[in-house]
Parts: C-alpha cells; sequence; structure tokens
C-alpha cells in the first residue's frame, strides 16, 4: 500500500504512561478478548505503547508501536473472515479505544494468551488480504508494526486460508503495481457510476436512472475495447450493486489496471447545459460546475452510510495525500486524447476537459478520468444518452481515445 505510514508521535512521557497502563491491564486483565498475563510470570514482555486505525471498507491500516522490535506472525481463518496476529509476550499500554473496530474490520480484539505469547484478533466485515505486514523503525529508536488490509474475493480469501503456513513468519504480499511487475496487456478498468442504494440523477422526462445509463455504456466501453489487440478491459461493477468510490479504486489496482474511466451522467440546475466533459482530479476546482459536480459525486458513500471521515483524521490525510504528480500528467494525457476523439463527432461544452477534488479519481498509480456523457438535466442530451446509435458512435470514439493513448505511451516508454 502506497499511503504513508502515520508518524509515530511517541516520547518518553507516553512511554511511562503506557508502562502504567500496560500493568493495570495485566493485573485487572482489562485488554480485549483474550485473558492477560498472570502478574506473576517471569517472562519480560514486550510493550506495545500505541495504537491507531485508519481507512474504509476497502482499505484499512493497522500501525501498534512497540518499545522493541516485535516478532511476529499472521494467520487467516474462516467463518467468520479473520485475521489473527500471533505476537511474543505483551503488554498492551494504550487505551482500549485507539485500537478500536473501524473500516474493513468490525471487531479488535487483543490479549496475552500465556507467559510467551499474545495475539491479535482482526473479525473482518468481509474478505481481506494483507498486502503489507512488517516492522517498521521510528525515529526515536522504536519500532512500529504495521498491518495493511486490502478487500478481497471469498475465492483469494479462501485460497489463503488454505494455503497458508502456520509456521512461517509473514512477508509483504505481492504488489505488482508497487513493485512495478509489468505485463503485456494494457488494462483498463471502466466504472459505471452509481449504483445499488444509489441511483444517482434522474432523466426529467423519462425518469431513467443515471445508474442504468452508465452500466449500459460501462458494459459497451468495455465490449468495444477487448476487441482492440492488446487492450483488455474489466467493469468495476456489472450489475445494479453499490460500490463506495475507495471499492471502485481498489477493484482497479487489484485488476492491475493502466487507466481508469468513470462514467457519469449527471444534472445541472442550468438545463440548456448540454455535452460531454472530461474530468480530471485537481484539489483545486477549475470552475464552480465543476466543483458543485465533485461535492455531489463525493457525496454517493455517506448515501449508503460510508463516509471518509468517519475515522480519525488521519484517514482523509492519508486518502487526500495518495495522487502523484505523474500519474495526473498521464490523466491529462488521456482526458485530452477523448477531447480530441470527440470534437467534430459528439458534442462538447465548452472547455471540456476540466478539473475538481473528485474522489473515484484518487488511484496514487492508474491515470483516471471521469467523463459525463451528458446530462439528464437536459431534454435533447436525455434523448441522445438512451439512443442506440448515438451511444455506438460515443463507445467507438473513446475506444479511440483509449488506443490513442495506449499508443503513443508506449511510443514514449510508458
Amino acid at each position: 500500500m502506497k499511503a504513508r505510514a502515520v508518524a509515530a508521535s511517541s516520547g518518553r512521557p507516553k512511554l511511562a504512561l503506557a508502562r502504567i497502563i500496560a500493568v493495570l491491564i495485566l493485573l485487572t486483565g482489562v485488554a480485549g478478548a483474550v485473558p492477560s498475563l498472570p502478574a506473576h510470570a517471569s517472562t519480560q514482555p514486550l510493550l506495545a505503547f500505541s495504537a491507531r486505525v485508519a481507512g474504509d471498507e476497502a482499505r484499512t491500516r493497522i500501525v501498534i508501536d512497540f518499545e522493541k522490535k516485535p516478532e511476529f506472525s499472521v494467520h487467516y481463518v474462516a467463518a467468520p473472515e479473520r485475521v489473527v496476529v500471533e505476537l511474543p509476550a505483551t503488554a498492551f499500554g494504550f487505551p482500549a479505544e485507539d485500537l478500536s473496530a473501524r473500516g474493513l474490520f468490525r471487531d479488535i480484539r487483543y490479549g496475552t494468551m500465556d507467559e510467551s505469547s499474545a495475539r491479535i484478533v482482526l473479525t473482518a466485515k468481509k474478505p481481506v488480504k494483507l498486502v503489507l505486514a512488517e516492522t517498521q523503525l521510528n525515529e526515536n529508536g522504536t519500532f512500529r508494526l504495521v498491518l495493511d488490509a486490502e478487500m478481497t474475493s471469498k475465492e483469494i480469501f479462501s485460497d489463503l486460508v488454505k494455503t497458508q503456513d502456520w509456521q512461517m513468519p509473514v512477508e509483504p504480499a505481492p504488489d505488482a503495481l508497487a513493485t512495478g511487475e509489468q505485463d503485456n496487456v494494457f488494462t483498463v478498468a471502466v466504472d459505471a457510476g452509481h449504483g445499488g442504494i444509489d441511483a444517482g440523477a434522474t432523466g426529467a422526462a423519462t425518469k431513467t436512472s443515471e445508474k442504468t445509463i452508465t452500466l449500459a455504456f460501462a458494459k459497451m466501453l468495455s465490449e468495444r475495447l477487448n476487441k482492440i489487440a492488446g487492450i483488455k478491459a474489466f467493469l468495476t461493477r456489472d450489475d445494479d450493486t453499490f460500490l463506495s468510490l475507495s471499492e471502485r479504486v481498489t477493484l482497479a489496482r487489484q485488476g492491475h489496471a493502466d487507466l481508469f474511466v468513470s462514467l457519469h451522467a449527471d444534472t445541472l440546475a442550468q438545463k440548456d447545459i448540454r455535452g460531454a466533459t472530461v474530468y480530471t482530479l485537481s484539489d483545486r476546482a477549475s470552475d464552480r460546475m465543476a466543483e458543485n459536480l465533485a461535492t455531489r459525486e463525493n457525496l454517493s458513500d455517506e448515501l449508503a452510510g460510508f463516509s471518509i471521515h468517519s475515522g480519525p483524521p488521519e484517514v482523509a490525510d492519508i486518502l487526500l495525500d495518495l495522487a502523484r504528480r505523474e500519474t495526473q500528467a498521464f490523466s491529462v494525457a488521456l482526458a485530452s486524447n477523448v477531447v480530441e476523439s470527440f470534437e467534430g463527432q459528439i458534442g462538447l461544452i465548452n472547455n471540456p476537459h476540466r478539473y475538481a477534488g473528485f474522489q473515484v479519481l484518487r488511484a496514487p498509480d492508474i491515470p483516471s478520468v471521469l467523463l459525463e456523457l451528458g446530462f439528464l438535466s437536459n431534454a435533447e442530451d436525455e434523448k441522445l444518452l438512451l439512443d442506440e446509435t448515438w451511444r455506438t458512435k460515443v463507445i467507438d470514439r473513446l475506444g479511440e481515445a483509449v488506443r490513442r493513448y495506449r499508443d503513443r505511451a508506449l511510443a514514449n516508454g510508458g
């Protein structure tokens, strides 16, 4: 996971306080799920003096600070899906709320097992895998255990349970995007905006929902791209399912996408505005219309009870820091290719390439664009969005834009 580790904010006073808390926990047994170490135990336990959890239901990071470097192993357990972290004897000297469940996990318990071992049990809301599990050195000489969990499929989790070796220490799971592993296929993640409980905009005349239009376009685009030699496309959703914004980005990364294209058909208060618009990511919006659209799209998660602001302050900071300058340059190039393909063929609004802080475009390593195919608030656009001939024409132009982008990227050694 490329999100940076949350910096340890530990000093000697905090360590001293942690020792006091740890002693109280050992004496009272108030630690979590597992019986605590007897006060007369001869083994000198490690001191875990700080903990924090950050993330959402697609990716979650757990950081625990130790006075000394901990040896650990990780195991997967099914029914329900759990990640078990085995530790040597450990005194947990931090407030229980610091390791309270959030993000991918619905329950987090920890405590000592016997005089020589301790355990952390992470009960997940859905199948998970660790994409990073390692100890890192803090600036003050202490250590932190970093666990990065990511949503996965039931099949992959089942394989993890079957193939794990309970005797082997965990090693960071390979991440093709992080290690720079390349394949010979140019992969495109096609994202149909909205879905499930989030219907998106609604057509003024036909009452057709945005989620239905975007899914139809996404399926057509994926089919078209898969007919181009050297290009493979996949859908983030292929039915009427709700996906959080973070889940969409995570699915793109898990699919090793080289491009991410999110399709939308919004509404505007100004019903005379029509035409396609291509958006790229920027923390500063190009104009008020782009800012308002991004704000509405980013509320998609809250509609279904998801929010990046539900966690600690570090969560938003981690997510907002993911986008890299190089990726943004490629995103702008992709947007330019789409505009170039549409000009003279498909109606565009004035200044068709715009930018704003769309959460769904925040993949750290995938060039991404959000394409407003047209506006359901405009009667003419609504007719076109439902017209099969026009849809086919748009898909052909999009396919050409992606092919041209791929060819230029390959020619430049990308």
